[in-house]
């Protein structure tokens, strides 16, 4: 088998083991969470003012709350083998639907949050690599320790207070025009500081490599040299890293989409937990887990896209 085969067999066997065990490790929390499960459920679907005994009695006869929680826990799990996610136990609308519309929007901002870190991390980075020790780099020092300081949700109230209720440039919350802009430059902000760190690193590195000052010796423009040799072989080291900030930014919008009220994975997690959704729960957290594993499939790809010896090695083997 050859390298690439191998790495997506491991990624597909951790998946189906990922599946599995997070939607078994959230049934049992749920289960254990104080309150009736099934008043919870009936105050999401009718209002706490609407809500007595008789109501939750109805909702647990009717969900099947009173069976051992072994059958229950079976039940999912034949369901998921089915591909079946079943329905909200509160809005009864297909799982697969509401967590596939969530799904969208934390993709949306998930990925014009790792744009903007990228970019101004990346960016910084490289800047601070031309010079070492002079004031690009001591400029991306102070950065560094500037947003690693700042918690994110605590970075984006900053931003909500200056750029949303002083300045009025965009939306505080929601999905209207521009209500993407400010949750995606709290987690794109928050990641650009390590980012511009590894990135300054890694070029310093290769740009003190044989092989580059070979390039400069042979004459190749210094635009040439940073583009083929330097960038090149310094991604071998950030694209991986990358894939780390990646899976704290899946894990950070939990908080950044519900303080910005952004309609996401995250936004739907706080939300199940509270109305003891348990179908959208595990449906949600199973979402979260296997973008994690699809993270690493892919970093994994692009490390061999981007350093091929590896693979031939493999191959020749």
């Amino acid at each position: 088998m050859t390298r690439l085969g191998g790495v997506i067999a491991r990624r597909a066997a951790q998946a189906l083991a990922v599946a599995i065990g997070v939607s078994a490790l959230c049934f049992v929390i749920t289960q254990r969470l104080p309150g009736d499960i099934a008043y919870r459920i009936a105050a999401g679907r009718y209002g706490y003012d609407m809500v007595d005994a008789e109501a939750a009695a109805s909702v647990r006869a009717e969900l099947g709350l009173d069976r051992p929680l072994w059958q229950q826990l079976g039940e999912w799990v034949l369901d998921l083998l089915q591909l079946d996610l079943g329905r909200s136990l509160v809005t009864s609308q297909p799982v697969l639907t509401e967590v596939s519309h969530y799904l969208a929007a934390t993709l949306q901002l998930a990925t014009l949050s790792i744009v903007v870190a990228v970019v101004v991390g990346a960016g910084i980075g490289v800047v601070a690599a031309r010079r070492p020790g002079g004031l690009a780099d001591r400029f991306s020092s102070l950065w560094v320790a500037s947003v690693r300081a700042v918690p994110p949700f605590l970075f984006g109230l900053l931003l909500m207070i200056v750029l949303s209720a002083q300045l009025g440039l965009f939306p505080a919350v929601g999905h209207g025009d521009g209500g993407i802009v400010l949750p995606a430059l709290t987690l794109g902000l928050s990641l650009s500081g390590l980012i511009a760190r590894v990135t300054r690193d890694a070029v310093v590195e290769v740009r003190g490599s044989a092989y580059v000052e070979f390039a400069q010796t042979k004459g190749l423009p210094e635009k040439w040299v940073l583009v083929r040799h330097v960038l090149r072989n310094a991604a071998v080291s950030l694209v991986p890293y990358l894939g780390v900030q990646f899976v704290v930014l899946i894990e950070g919008v939990v908080v950044v989409e519900s303080l910005f009220a952004w309609d996401g994975l995250g936004h739907s997690l706080v939300h199940a937990v509270f109305w003891r959704d348990i179908p959208v729960l595990q449906a949600t957290a199973l979402v979260l887990a296997l973008l994690i594993v699809l993270v690493n499939t892919l970093v994994d790809l692009a490390v061999l896209g981007l350093d091929p010896r590896p693979r031939g090695r493999a191959v020749t083997a």
